[in-house]
């Protein structure tokens, strides 16, 4: 496949999505400009990301480090902001804090210490999200919603790192609205003690509409932009 062609279907992907919030925006009563898509390029090479850039996405999201360090090198002259989604061990944080500019998976207080000595000694500051667990799967990652003031009161008060807001996924085998609704809520008893932490990262390519209706600011998209994902190859 030539680059002009491939351009040309992750226009074609990003087009659709930009569509598809446009709409859900206009039946929730909401601007675009409150959203932000972070396209999720998992499995895909640097030069899609590179592509996505040329067509105006600013905010990339990756899931693992390996994959992700290596992304954000090859397109550091970008100028991107880079969003780590996936699960996180601790043993990973000094190099994701050496491009990642938000989290969006801290899940437990031994993160947040990692994180925050790991930001202090690059000089960086990373934005954090708490992510709630909306169902009982724990191999998906999430603090229970009971948990999560406390989370995000460590993250508040560690240095190096700023409280953002939160993020979840959608239980499998729920109406996705009913879920957001829920995170919705905890989102706004979050706020309640910190006003600034504004973010709700809710909605990938299945459920956008159902997240936007619910207040998500932050769109998680890989599929739709760019396609059935495969083997990941450097």
């Amino acid at each position: 496949m030539t680059e002009t062609t491939r351009r040309d279907e992750i226009a074609a992907g990003l087009a659709g999505v930009e569509a598809t919030i446009a709409e859900a925006c206009r039946a929730a009563g909401r601007t675009r400009e409150e959203l932000t898509l972070v396209a999720v390029s998992k499995t895909y090479p640097a030069s899609d990301v590179r592509l996505l850039a040329s067509l105006g996405v600013r905010d990339v999201g990756e899931n693992r480090d390996q994959e992700a360090s290596v992304k954000a090198r090859e397109c550091a002259d970008l100028g991107l902001t880079w969003h780590f989604i996936g699960q996180l061990q601790t043993n990973k944080v000094r190099s994701v804090v050496g491009y990642a500019d938000v989290v969006h998976s801290v899940d437990r207080p031994r993160l947040v210490t990692a994180l925050s000595h790991e930001a202090v000694r690059a000089g960086r500051e990373i934005t954090c999200l708490v992510q709630v667990a909306l169902d009982d799967d724990p191999g998906r990652g999430g603090v229970v919603p009971a948990q999560v003031k406390a989370l995000a009161d460590a993250i508040a008060e560690a240095e190096g790192v700023r409280l953002g807001g939160v993020m979840a996924v959608a239980p499998l085998g729920e109406e996705p609205g009913r879920a957001f609704a829920r995170l919705r809520e905890i989102a706004r008893a979050v706020r309640a003690d910190h006003p600034e932490a504004d973010v709700i990262s809710a909605g990938m390519s299945g459920d956008l509409a159902e997240a936007v209706a619910n207040g998500a600011t932050h769109l998680r998209v890989g599929t739709a932009l760019l396609g059935r994902r495969k083997p990941f190859v450097r």
